[in-house]
């Protein structure tokens, strides 16, 4: 069973294997950094903050949220602040591939991880599961390759933003779908369900208290720290309850391979 141990591209140029791991990310990218692009030209940004932006943040949830915040005149308080707790996730993402790279120095873990994103993310966790020769460097050089086309996408789009008018009402209405859909997404259980719900009417409420985005991110502290509590208070006195029992996936789960060598 350890088919996937052996490098099926051994004999392949190296930028050819670098480009073959990471095309499914690159030309996802295209549509929706193109849409990135012009979101963030509507919210003001020009090519070459755009390009700042997409090499400096290089993630898609996180300059749309920009551009939603901006479009809405949030005080950069609120904007650096949501930023932060949107990108904390990367933190656990990171842990999961340390062990990949115990022996680089700090300098290339410092780049590895300042290109990082969800779906390289996801690319190269794949590749070090699957291939036992797929090292450092290669999941660095994936990265740079998303990065690559992300950035391209993203100033073209801001080039066709800038050719033509943006009502914000579409910046409203796309980001409103995309963060529901990244909502949909993290739907596992019935306690993230009632978060989710909670969440919102915090949001609300707070939003109305302080007149301001920064209610935003006050509730997003609230709702994850009773969401927090609540789940550990569960796992401790009710290890079994439905609340925790995860939800069915649709696409269903593939199965994996496993090495018995």
């Amino acid at each position: 069973m350890g088919k996937f141990a052996e490098r099926s591209d051994a004999g392949a140029p190296y930028w050819k294997r670098i480009l073959d791991a990471s095309l499914p990310v690159d030309l996802s990218y295209i549509p929706i950094g193109l849409a990135c692009g012009i979101l963030l030209n509507a919210s003001g940004f020009n090519v070459w903050t755009t390009l700042m932006v997409s090499v400096m943040v290089f993630s898609g949830g996180a300059q749309f949220l920009i551009a939603s915040l901006l479009a809405t005149n949030a005080p950069m308080l609120s904007v650096l602040l949501m930023m932060f707790f949107l990108e904390l996730r990367y933190a656990l993402l990171g842990s999961s591939l340390s062990k990949y790279l115990h022996d680089q120095p700090l300098g290339f873990t410092m780049i590895f991880a300042a290109s990082m994103n969800d779906e390289n993310y996801a690319l190269n966790y794949l590749k070090f599961s699957t291939d036992k020769k797929f090292t450092p460097k290669e999941a660095l050089h994936v990265e740079h390759t998303t990065l690559i086309f992300w950035t391209i996408s993203n100033l073209i789009g801001s080039l066709i933003g800038s050719a033509i008018n943006i009502d914000l009402t579409i910046v409203h209405f796309a980001l409103t779908a995309l963060f529901l859909y990244m909502i949909v997404m993290q739907l596992k259980n019935g306690l993230i369900i009632v978060i989710c719900i909670l969440s919102g009417f915090l949001a609300a409420f707070f939003m109305v208290l302080t007149k301001s985005t920064l209610g935003l991110v006050i509730s997003t502290l609230v709702a994850s720290f009773i969401g927090f509590m609540i789940e550990v208070t569960i796992r401790k006195h009710h290890p079994k309850s439905g609340w925790l029992k995860s939800m069915k996936n649709p696409a269903g789960t593939p199965e994996e391979d496993v090495d018995n060598e």
